[in-house]
């Protein structure tokens, strides 16, 4: 649909843009990031006509752009700029209508009902019907963004070219606009934008090219351009890389300076002991990977909770009544991981382990019913689910990747099985030793302060304190339910 080669121009005798090339297939939606002064607006002038060429070509469906004429370029090509005057007295019905001029002829202008059918679809479709008598200057800069995107649907083009449309545009319109965009690129529109918003370039966009310079840096998917690396190079800025949770687009976060902060630890005297449940309350958020029944996933949370339930426990709505009861012990959901067991809270065991420059405290509630061998094929689940046997919390006092936090489940769990095994714990149904319970729960959780520990293994000094920490604290707490038990 649109062809760039070897792009070069600017303003007077200066060059802004440098040797630029790429290519834009129809009903693409094509993005342009960079830094302010990086010539994204220019290139976007150059592929509009609006600045002529130093050198090199752009071809609009195969024609060379300047054998247009500007009538003929405006029914194949619709422009938003990213700052467009709005002081004359049109209203906004009026200044939509305007996007019609190309698709009339004659000397003598006429209004036709396809005419009229457009803008009221161009209105419809941005949100802007509701206003369409207002004049334009009584409205927000929001809402005049979305007239001026109206005018430019209601051209009825092939190619949009838009400088920032989100620009002004609060929360739920940006995602409106860009549903809207990505429905029409499937109907065979071509768009290329302007963003400065990475995150939303990356969930929208088909391709992007990353610019620096007036030249481009890195075009391609949003995985080959959401890179670390390369918006630290472009934008000289820390950033940091995660998935988004729903759609496999990567998003981008940034990192503050580094402040100085006092060093924290977690330890037993944080301990609150309770005969129906036992917390730790951090005196500073903690990052969390958690299966808890309350704050599973990835998190930040301040509060710690196991809570000892009936081994009958009626589990047809578990997580509505486990909101209720931790909400009724003064918890806030959204800052708690929440965990269940059958284990008596008198049978909680702990144990801090410090190895080289990072300590870890481990908490464990461990029982021996629901004990399963995971090895063994097993009958189908006659029984409804039951709660918990064995819970376990490892915090780490030190800055983690996100590579060790899942190395350390892994270390924590091998550590777990070797104290059930040494403990002889057997799954009674495959007469097999055990390798943990049915719904047992873990959670790592991390101070983020203090030495940095990329991995967690068995052998890293990290895996190793994990190892112990976890190893021991389960083993005592199985010998505290078994004595307790004893008749």
């Amino acid at each position: 649909m649109i062809q760039a080669g070897e792009l070069s121009g600017g303003y007077g005798s200066g060059l802004i843009v440098r040797g630029v090339s790429f290519s834009v297939k129809k009903g693409e939606l094509f993005g342009v990031l960079g830094p302010n002064g990086s010539g994204k607006t220019t290139l976007m002038n150059m592929i509009s006509g609006l600045i002529a060429l130093e050198s090199g070509t752009i071809l609009v469906k195969g024609k060379p752009i300047q054998d247009y004429s500007p009538k003929e370029l405006a029914r194949v090509m619709a422009v938003l700029p990213q700052m467009t005057s709005s002081h004359f007295a049109y209203s906004v019905k009026e200044t939509v209508s305007l996007g019609r001029y190309a698709h009339q002829s004659g000397f003598f202008k006429s209004w036709t009902a396809d005419d009229e059918k457009v803008v009221l679809g161009a209105l419809q479709k941005t949100g802007t019907l509701a206003f369409a008598y207002k004049p334009l200057s009584a409205l927000s800069g929001g809402e005049r963004q979305r007239v001026f995107l109206a005018q430019a649907l209601a051209q009825e083009p092939e190619i949009l070219l838009l400088d920032e449309p989100t620009n002004h545009l609060d929360l739920s319109f940006q995602k409106d606009l860009l549903d809207l965009l990505k429905k029409m690129t499937a109907d065979g529109l071509t768009v290329i934008s302007i963003f400065h918003d990475l995150n939303l370039a990356s969930l929208y966009c088909d391709r992007l090219l990353l610019m620096k310079n007036g030249s481009v840096h890195t075009i391609g998917a949003a995985a080959d351009i959401m890179k670390e690396e390369h918006i630290h190079d472009v934008y000289n800025t820390d950033v940091q890389k995660q998935p988004h949770p729903e759609v496999p687009k990567p998003q981008m976060s940034l990192l503050p300076a580094a402040s100085v902060e006092n060093s924290i630890e977690i330890t037993e005297d944080m301990i609150e002991w309770h005969s129906d449940y036992i917390s730790i309350k951090s005196p500073i958020q903690l990052k969390v990977l958690s299966s808890g029944v309350i704050g599973a996933g990835w998190g930040w949370r301040s509060a710690f909770v196991n809570r000892h339930v009936d081994k009958n426990y009626n589990m047809d709505h578990f997580e509505k009544e486990a909101s209720c009861y931790f909400q009724e012990k003064g918890f806030d959901l959204h800052e708690t991981v929440g965990m269940m067991t059958a284990v008596m809270m008198e049978d909680a065991a702990y144990k801090r382990i410090v190895q080289d420059d990072v300590s870890v405290f481990a908490v464990a509630t461990a029982g021996v019913g629901n004990a399963v061998d995971v090895s063994r094929q097993r009958k189908s689940w006659k029984e409804k689910h039951k709660p918990g046997t064995i819970n376990i919390w490892v915090f780490a006092n030190g800055k983690l990747s996100e590579e060790a936090f899942v190395q350390g489940l892994m270390t924590a769990a091998e550590a777990k099985a070797k104290a059930l095994a040494d403990a002889g714990v057997m799954d009674l149904e495959s007469g097999t030793i055990a390798t943990g319970t049915s719904t047992d729960s873990i959670l790592i959780a991390s101070t983020q302060r203090g030495a940095y520990q990329q991995f967690a293994g068995s052998v890293t000094p990290l895996g190793i304190a994990i190892g112990r920490a976890v190893y021991e604290s389960v083993t005592e707490s199985l010998e505290k339910t078994r004595r307790r038990k004893a008749p």
